[in-house]
């Protein structure tokens, strides 16, 4: 049995991020699953695990980690994904087009900020992630346009953009929110749906 062990919950776009990654690393890992909607994230089990009470967490190297950007750059530094740049500013500009959905649109989706506002209801929670998903994916289509065309978000391989994007595409489509628009997004995709990685990733397998 692997000693890397991934405290998961399959629709959690953080959880998400650091399946894929580590498939990009081929690392074997198993999964233990924590059930947000039956509040096992709360449990005394899981806070002990991370006192956030927040998935992921990941136990690797005979660490334990939290936090999936803070995981991403562990594993990237530890593995040699090459999720960003070496060059300082190259660095910061994919960075900034990876925060725009990981650091400002993915905590206003989160289940527990949504539950709150909404109090989960319809068609109030779906009007909520609508609102945000679409205009910011938007935005990410414009930031996009800084970068050369291709097959990845920044590069001909996957990076930090695509790890954060996928995910809330996942989100995007399981709300509704329209991204028709969004040609580079659309593009970015369909390559990474084809790819190992994020296949063996998606919420759905």
């Amino acid at each position: 049995m692997s000693g890397t062990v991934l405290w998961d919950y399959p629709k959690s776009s953080a959880s998400y991020r650091v399946r894929i990654a580590l498939n990009l690393a081929g690392i074997d890992y198993r999964i233990a699953p924590v059930d947000l909607l039956a509040r096992d994230h709360l449990g005394d089990a899981h806070l002990a695990r991370n006192p956030q009470g927040f998935v992921p967490v990941l136990d690797i190297d005979g660490q334990r980690l939290t936090q999936s950007l803070a995981i991403l750059d562990y594993l990237n530094a530890t593995r040699d994904l090459g999720l960003l740049p070496t060059d300082p500013l190259a660095r910061a500009r994919v960075q900034a087009l990876a925060h725009a959905i990981a650091v400002d649109l993915h905590p206003v989706c989160n289940p527990s900020v949504v539950g709150y506002a909404t109090q989960g209801q319809e068609p109030a929670r779906t009007d909520w992630m609508r609102h945000f998903i679409t205009p910011r994916l938007a935005a990410f289509e414009t930031m996009l346009a800084g970068f050369e065309q291709t097959a990845f978000c920044c590069g001909a391989t996957p990076g930090l953009a695509d790890i954060v994007l996928m995910p809330q595409i996942y989100n995007a489509r399981r709300w509704g929110a329209d991204y028709s628009a969004c040609a580079r997004i659309l593009a970015i995709e369909a390559t990474c749906s084809a790819h190992p990685a994020f296949i063996n990733a998606h919420p759905d397998r």
